[in-house]
């Protein structure tokens, strides 16, 4: 693993309900970018990181918002954000979103409720359903995964139309629409 001064380093959490964590490599200790590195992590502590195995996710551009000469991404680091969206925002911090997803199974039926944990105070939830046919055999599996998949449409359709009355709230347009994709 190599990086260089400047760059923003994420690292995973060690358990789902800890937040990602994010800083600015202010030195690089060793030889030819690789660790240690002293970082500014986000919450403002200065420290020397050693990282483990699996434990960064990204090393991102320079405070420039271009990539460094030589920095390349591990196998265990995700695609960089574009240029145009890096170079918006030089203040740059992680957001950790978790959905949770909550099975109420009885014999014929499965609900599912999926729940957006974000940063806003209100929460996004939505359902979804299976119902066993009377000649379907009995896999209690397929009829979770159909309930999930309906709530878990259902949330990305709810955060589509919350996503479009923002936008309509800050622009004073109406009928705004988010394409899918």
């Amino acid at each position: 693993m190599k990086a260089y001064v400047g760059q923003r380093i994420v690292l995973a959490s060690a358990t789902l309900d800890e937040p990602l964590r994010d800083g600015e490599i202010l030195e690089v200790h060793g030889a030819d970018g690789t660790p240690p590195y002293l970082i500014r992590w986000s919450d403002g502590h200065v420290g020397l990181f050693f990282p483990g195995p699996g434990s960064v996710l990204r090393i991102g551009e320079d405070h420039t918002g271009t990539p460094e000469p030589g920095a390349t991404a591990g196998p265990a680091m995700v695609p960089e954000p574009s240029p145009s969206s890096a170079s918006r925002d030089e203040g740059r911090h992680v957001h950790d979103w978790q959905v949770r997803v909550r099975l109420f199974e009885s014999t014929d039926d499965t609900h599912a409720e999926a729940v957006l944990l974000a940063d806003s105070p209100h929460h996004l939830v939505a359902r979804g359903q299976s119902t066993r046919g009377p000649h379907d055999r009995p896999v209690p599996e397929i009829g979770d995964e159909v309930a999930v998949a309906r709530a878990l449409r259902h949330l990305a359709d709810e955060l589509v139309a919350t996503a479009q009355g923002d936008i309509e709230a800050l622009t004073g347009e109406h009928d705004v629409v988010v394409r899918p994709t």
